[in-house]
């Protein structure tokens, strides 16, 4: 679980610089059953593309890098 946790990190290390230049930041809250729980700050609370950001690049992203990951949730 650890070894996730830090691949995890190292995930969201990585694509934080695209969302500061955009005015937002992501922060990791939990992984539990396969499930990443990330909060969204800044700008991209209550932007419309939110969604997008989350499941169509971050969730897909993080799927792809790390096989036991199936979902990506936003905590609010």
């Amino acid at each position: 679980m650890e070894e996730i946790e830090s691949k995890i990190l190292a995930f969201i290390d990585k694509i934080r610089p695209f969302l500061i230049s955009d005015g937002g930041n992501i922060e990791f809250v939990k992984f539990e059953d396969g499930i990443v729980y990330v909060r969204l700050l800044g700008a991209c609370v209550g932007c419309s593309l939110l969604d997008v950001t989350l499941k169509d690049g971050i969730e897909q992203l993080l799927i792809e890098e790390i096989p036991e990951v199936k979902e990506v949730r936003n905590i609010s």
